[in-house]
């Protein structure tokens, strides 16, 4: 018997990118608060965030194969969090206009009852248009911009803001897909047939 899947994120875009690709999964989240006020990279600071995630997650399933992610934004070596409200988004996506920046997703998973995990990153280039007030202010009011690592989304309306992307695109939206599907298949998890 194949354990279950448990996608350890409230993210809606990392349900949709499993879905896509024919996972059968449940969402379980333990609360766990993203910390960005730790001295570390890019990088450590997603690992570490991946981890406490699905460490919390699997104590409490721990027959389950449990998937957490995180991802940050950074420019100029500054890391991008999701704002707390409107006039941080407007911040972001003004230091975001018409320049490049990095986004790093750190997924990990656990098996707590095999003691069997993996951990891997993925880092996209993401090149924004220059853009005004105006294009920022028509921006927000299609997008929710607070559940969001630099206060943007690829997806949907992401083409009016982002020129183009070097690297993975799925990275981007949230959970790099080309590295996950393999990694899952380590732990017996499959997409269903179609």
């Amino acid at each position: 018997m194949r354990p279950t899947l448990l996608l350890a994120s409230k993210s809606p875009r990392r349900r949709e990118l499993l879905l896509e690709a024919g996972f059968e999964f449940e969402i379980f989240t333990a609360e766990v608060a993203e910390r960005l006020d730790v001295d570390l990279t890019l990088r450590e600071l997603t690992a570490f965030n991946a981890m406490r995630k699905v460490m919390a997650s699997a104590r409490l399933r721990p027959k389950s194969v449990v998937l957490a992610a995180d991802t940050l934004v950074a420019v100029d070596d500054h890391i991008l969090g999701k704002p707390k409200d409107r006039n941080e988004a407007v911040a972001m996506l003004e230091r975001l206009s018409g320049r490049e920046h990095d986004v790093c997703t750190s997924v990990c998973l656990f098996h707590l009852a095999e003691t069997r995990s993996n951990s891997f990153y993925e880092i996209s280039r993401v090149y924004f248009r220059h853009l005004n007030r105006n294009d920022i202010d028509n921006y927000l009011t299609r997008v929710n911009p607070l559940d969001k690592a630099g206060a943007y989304a690829a997806q949907g309306f992401g083409s009016e803001i982002i020129e183009k992307i070097e690297g993975s695109y799925t990275n981007v939206v949230g959970l790099p897909m080309e590295k996950t599907i393999p990694a899952l298949a380590e732990f017996g998890i499959e997409p269903k047939t179609r």
